[in-house]
């Protein structure tokens, strides 16, 4: 056979070996998670559901007892085991987004449902009747429309709707500037699925997870603030992103020159090395599940961490507990709650006579 030809061959063979394995085979975890978040800047639509839970919090006092304070007490009757759940649906054309959120407090005695719409230029919330705040019966239930180019312009803006393309490119920049700054070996690593405890429906080729120990808290905060933060500030500064947000470059100038300042690095120094004074990170991790697409379809975040007073030797002890996870995706979303209309809506000007003002 022709030497020529056979080294074509081989070289096709070879390219589609490589192909076939390049689709199965798990990337790095940190070139993982990058990957996911570019991707997950371009779903087109996907159903939603997240948690946020309070699992821990405590206030004790320099002999390790319960608070007695009241105003400490109050915080934390209020505050046990409150969980913040939202379920909902996006799509980007015509763009639509509509969520339910749930908050519970007082170890579930409050329960708050609040529903929200939203398109280009319009936001509805049912108004909820909330125990702390009595609302007139004549408003609560109905949806209160809000014009996002009104408001804008209430606040002497241009009403400039961010364009799904926009968003996306944004997005995937913003991740990358964070994520470029920490190094994979100190805080990237692949979980095995079964250790993940993921939820069931979620099929993962892979769980990467970013975790930040009481170790290297100092250089995780660090690297935040001299690194990523001021990429964040670079990517934020290109004009396109400045005028989709109604930003100025001298706003961010302002930002980044009290960042840079010598009385603020001075600060910024001191407090980091005392950090292990006054907080004690027990566990913080955020776990990412991705699927065959590479799209980041579960994550969960846990923290759990001691703050102390050095002066009093009080603690507040805090557990939390997040999640989203992400389904049907770029397929065709059913929207339950629709566009209100009608005697279903009413305006602030409506609201606002209602309620006397």
């Amino acid at each position: 056979m022709n030497k020529r030809l056979t080294g074509s061959l081989l070289a096709i063979l070879l390219v589609f070996t490589l192909a076939l394995v390049g689709c199965t085979k798990k990337e790095e975890p940190k070139a993982a998670v990058k990957a996911a978040a570019t991707n997950a800047a371009q779903m087109t639509s996907y159903a939603m559901t997240s948690q946020f839970k309070i699992t821990n919090l405590a206030f004790t006092t320099a002999d390790g007892k319960a608070s007695t304070d009241p105003t400490t007490a109050q915080i934390a009757n209020t505050l046990k085991n409150a969980q913040v759940s939202v379920t909902g649906m996006y799509q980007s054309n015509p763009m639509q987004t509509e969520m339910t959120m749930n908050v519970n407090l007082s170890d579930g005695a409050i329960n708050i449902k609040l529903p929200m719409i939203m398109t280009q230029e319009t936001m509805y919330v049912k108004i909820p009747q909330i125990p702390m705040l009595p609302l007139p019966e004549t408003v609560v239930g109905k949806f209160l429309k809000l014009d996002l180019k009104e408001l804008a312009e209430m606040e002497g803006q241009e009403y400039k709707p961010l364009s799904v393309e926009t968003s996306q490119k944004l997005s995937q920049e913003l991740s990358s500037a964070v994520l470029d700054k920490y190094d994979q070996a100190k805080y990237f690593k692949d979980v095995d699925k079964k250790d993940a405890a993921l939820p069931e429906g979620v099929d993962a080729k892979q769980v990467v997870q970013f975790a930040v120990t009481n170790e290297n808290a100092k250089e995780a905060v660090t690297i935040f603030v001299k690194q990523a933060l001021p990429a964040v500030l670079d990517v934020l500064s290109k004009e396109e992103y400045r005028s989709a947000l109604n930003i100025t470059q001298s706003d961010l100038d302002e930002v980044k020159k009290s960042l840079q300042s010598e009385d603020s690095q001075n600060e910024f120094t001191k407090t980091v090395n005392e950090m292990d004074k006054y907080m004690t990170l027990n566990q913080f991790h955020v776990d990412t599940a991705i699927n065959d697409d590479n799209f980041p379809v579960y994550q969960k975040m846990v923290m759990d961490a001691v703050f102390a007073n050095p002066d009093t030797k009080e603690n507040v002890k805090v557990a939390l507990e997040g999640s989203s996870q992400y389904s049907k995706i770029n397929e065709k979303q059913t929207f339950s709650l629709g566009i209100p209309t009608g005697d279903d809506v009413v305006t602030m000007d409506q609201l606002q006579q209602e309620m006397g003002y």
